[in-house]
């Protein structure tokens, strides 16, 4: 069933992604693929093609169900692709009414606040290895880093935040299934629809859209798969495109720092997310010329799009045309990108900054990948530094609220600072 299909998985394609996509144009804007061990996808490759599927809810439905009852329980990709009650599965008035909670829960946040809650944040994780002289990038620092920041946009105390961070950990590790993650969000939502405050989750439960705590749940776990591992990804791979990339490389060693133009360069050639935007089309449909069956998988590559010949000639810098967010009804939230944008650069700079010497420990063609279809982005980012002069940056309790300032309970300090032992390791 599979044999002519070509596979998202596995060593191979996660070596160079990039030379598949373009043995794969050759063919057409669409292309038969395998997305895990017998399970059968198309994959679209075209920018226009892209853009046509991905502004047609219509006909292209996000909604999985048909799909997966077919599916065994021990795939892979199941976990990443069952549906679930959130702005990602649904469409029509469903997704309208969700998507906008989300959408004015985000918008209320004080991106000031939020981004010295994460310079913080990120000289912490960068305290507990600067002394070291080499770290893992990515599992050190990259890793944590944008889950610590949702759990602070939701207002997680410290004992639900540590639970949501290892839940959400063993979800993109693939261990339990979610369920970790589940327990704990919900656990979140219970305490804030008795005791709200200044949080996303707060604002989501008071939202004119009167959202259930059951739909709570489901939002704000979305919004912690959806705003930690994609922005792991883009803070690796723009760490390593100014670590290894001579365009870049040369102007930090001559001292500038051009972190907005290395995250547009990601986002255009290697995006957070690589290959995903799945819809199901109920029927046969046609895409760039191509038949797509039924209630089958149709990924959109984000990566594959956006290298596309028609539109990816010239210089890129400056240039958001990209779909790396998304487009349609689908597109990631105009505030979730700006949060998004905001946490890696921050997290970039503060790495360059701490560390200024820093340099890869391994050559370029020694990195390792993730393994799968959905992303393109390093497994780990070894790296070695002198290191600086010991200087710990002390642990200044918790942020004040997002939305505005306001005295916290006089116990906080002591529950902010079991998390900062958390950080550190202690």
């Amino acid at each position: 069933m599979t044999e002519d299909r070509t596979r998202l998985h596995g060593p191979e394609f996660a070596a160079d992604p990039h030379a598949v996509y373009q043995r794969l144009r050759q063919a057409g804007p669409t292309a038969p693929v395998e997305i895990a061990p017998d399970v059968p996808a198309t994959l679209v490759l075209g920018y226009a093609e892209a853009l046509q599927v991905l502004r047609d809810p219509a006909n292209f439905p996000k909604d999985p169900r048909a799909w997966q009852g077919g599916v065994p329980q021990n795939c892979p990709v199941l976990p990443r692709m069952s549906y679930r009650p959130n702005c990602t599965f649904l469409d029509g008035p469903a997704h309208t009414r969700l998507r906008g909670a989300v959408t004015d829960a985000l918008a209320r946040i004080d991106t000031r606040e939020l981004r010295t809650h994460l310079e913080e944040t990120a000289d912490a994780l960068i305290d507990r290895f600067a002394s070291d002289g080499k770290a893992d990038l990515v599992e050190q620092y990259a890793r944590v880093l944008p889950l610590l920041m949702v759990t602070r946009i939701c207002g997680a105390p410290p004992v639900i935040s540590e639970k949501i961070v290892s839940g959400a950990l063993a979800l993109f590790d693939g261990v339990d299934g979610g369920r970790g993650i589940d327990t704990a969000v919900a656990e979140l939502v219970a305490s804030k629809r008795s005791d709200p405050g200044p949080d996303v989750v707060s604002w989501l439960l008071a939202h004119q859209a009167g959202l259930t705590d059951d739909e709570a749940v489901h939002q704000v776990v979305l919004l912690c798969s959806a705003g930690s591992e994609p922005l792991q990804n883009l803070i690796a791979n723009t760490l390593r495109l100014l670590l290894i990339d001579e365009r870049f490389a040369g102007d930090l060693s001559g001292g500038s720092l051009p972190v907005a133009d290395a995250l547009d360069e990601v986002l255009w050639s290697d995006p957070p997310i690589a290959n995903r935007g799945t819809v199901f089309p109920p029927r046969e449909v046609q895409v760039g010329g191509n038949p797509v069956p039924a209630d089958q998988p149709l990924l959109i590559s984000f990566a594959g799009a956006n290298t596309d010949p028609a539109v990816s000639a010239g210089g890129r810098v400056g240039n958001r045309a990209h779909v790396a967010f998304g487009a349609g009804r689908h597109a990631c939230p105009t505030p979730a990108q700006r949060i998004a944008r905001m946490t890696g650069t921050v997290a970039v700079e503060r790495v360059l900054d701490r560390l200024p010497d820093l340099e890869t420990a391994v050559p370029a063609d020694a990195l390792e990948w993730k393994s799968g279809p959905f992303h393109r982005a390093p497994a780990s980012l070894p790296v070695l530094f002198p290191p600086p002069p010991k200087q710990i940056q002390p642990w200044l309790g918790p942020p004040a609220p997002l939305a505005r300032r306001l005295p916290g309970p006089r116990e906080e300090t002591g529950r902010w600072a079991a998390l900062s032992r958390w950080l550190r390791g202690g």
